[in-house]
């Protein structure tokens, strides 16, 4: 990685750029031009990465396509590998750019009952996987050839396993693991059966439908959570 210099991010253009409310006090616009930098060249390494793969995407290409300097990739986001994590987050994100934890954290306070949590949560890796699949895809290819990625693809698997905890003591407090399950195995059962790899297989290789998937993973859940 190039060594940090003290540089001024140019102002973001291209899809998803906003320009900064000039009547913002001056260190907010700074903030604001900032975060507008970042989303672009994340939002530009993403379409690098679905079209030419994670080896032939270079940190120069990113830079040169989102029209900012080399070093403003690197301060703004990191190397390749942290390019690679925050497209992730952006595709898991979605449209309204929330962060997944609160949302998660929402919609499972707001299920009255454990038939409706079980809904939250199949309905969660229907739309998750359909929106981070080809990313996850790219990430799974490039673990194999960068040690960088490959931490990442572990990180990010624990960090899921361990945010389940809180889904499966949401169940619990609505009257499910009644089988002597721990919240640590109802998490596991959780990351097991919406793991990103088990959408690939049965969508994507095995020929299922999204909605098949969607059913069969409401039944998995309800059966193993009950």
């Amino acid at each position: 990685m190039p060594a940090t210099s003290k540089s001024t991010a140019p102002q973001a253009s291209g899809p998803g750029a906003a320009a900064a409310d000039p009547a913002l006090p001056k260190a907010n616009r700074r903030v604001a031009q900032a975060a507008d930098t970042r989303a672009h060249i994340v939002a530009t390494a993403g379409r690098l990465f679905d079209a030419n793969g994670y080896v032939r995407t270079t940190i120069e290409s990113v830079a040169a396509e989102a029209g900012v300097a080399l070093q403003t990739v690197y301060n703004s986001v990191g190397n390749k590998a942290a390019l690679l994590s925050a497209v992730l987050d952006a595709a898991a994100s979605g449209p309204g750019a929330r962060q997944v934890l609160e949302l998660m954290q929402e919609r499972t306070r707001n299920a009255p009952d454990r038939g409706a949590l079980m809904v939250v949560l199949a309905d969660w890796f229907v739309e998750v996987h359909q929106r981070t699949g080809r990313i996850m895809t790219v990430i799974s290819q490039a673990a194999a050839v960068d040690p960088d990625v490959a931490a990442l693809e572990q990180h990010r698997a624990l960090q899921r396993l361990e945010r389940y905890h809180e889904a499966a003591a949401a169940v619990r407090e609505r009257g499910g693991l009644t089988s002597g399950m721990t919240d640590g195995e109802a998490a596991a059962a959780i990351w097991s059966l919406g793991h990103p790899q088990t959408f690939r297989a049965l969508v994507g290789s095995a020929g299922w439908t999204v909605e098949a998937y969607r059913d069969w993973i409401l039944r998995a859940l309800t059966a193993a959570l009950a």
